[in-house]
């Protein structure tokens, strides 16, 4: 997406040269998302990404259930231990809740492990969608293209300029109307 981003400010920029302004532009617009689910190989990364993500939020789960019933125990008694073993019981429990929030930076944090795997899986489906939307592009002489599936938005289109079924049909993928 940041790609889109880019290829947005510069058409942006583009757009405001007295030079370009000048000229006949032809725009596009596709919808990753719509394009994306056409995909078959993207709702098999989807679906592993999701199975993923319920073990891991599973794990998550019961680190939870054990800092609870430690947690439990402790205030039910709280009052029979010894100063010592009160510090001892809640060194245990923050040790345990520290555990938990290390697995969940470990598997959700910015770096981590369900990230690195989605962008892993997602690569080379978004890179074969981009090449497809340069080759169709090219094709139709198309000046600029956007996605209008995230932050970028047009008020305005003109469905004449709706490039999903020629990049779907340039992925080979058939589209049923």
């Amino acid at each position: 997406m940041q790609a889109i981003r880019n290829l947005f400010l510069l058409s942006f920029s583009l757009l405001l040269m007295p030079q370009v302004m000048g000229q006949d532009q032809k725009i596009g617009f596709f919808e990753s998302d719509y394009i994306l689910e056409q995909i078959p190989e993207y709702n098999g990364i989807e679906q592993q990404l999701d199975v993923l993500s319920t073990q891991w939020r599973q794990e998550i789960r019961e680190l939870e259930d054990e800092i609870t019933e430690l947690e439990e125990d402790y205030e039910a008694k709280e009052i029979l231990y010894t100063e010592e073993i009160r510090n001892q019981k809640r060194q245990e429990i923050a040790q345990k809740i520290q555990a938990k929030e290390r697995y969940i930076a470990e598997k959700f944090g910015p770096e981590g492990e369900y990230f690195s795997r989605q962008k892993a899986l997602l690569e080379p489906v978004q890179r074969q969608l981009f090449t497809a939307v340069r080759v169709v592009a090219e094709r139709e002489q198309i000046d600029f293209v956007f996605d209008r599936s995230g932050d970028i938005y047009l008020v305005y289109a003109n469905n004449e300029y709706n490039l999903n079924d020629e990049i779907l049909e340039q992925l080979g993928i058939e589209i049923n109307e």
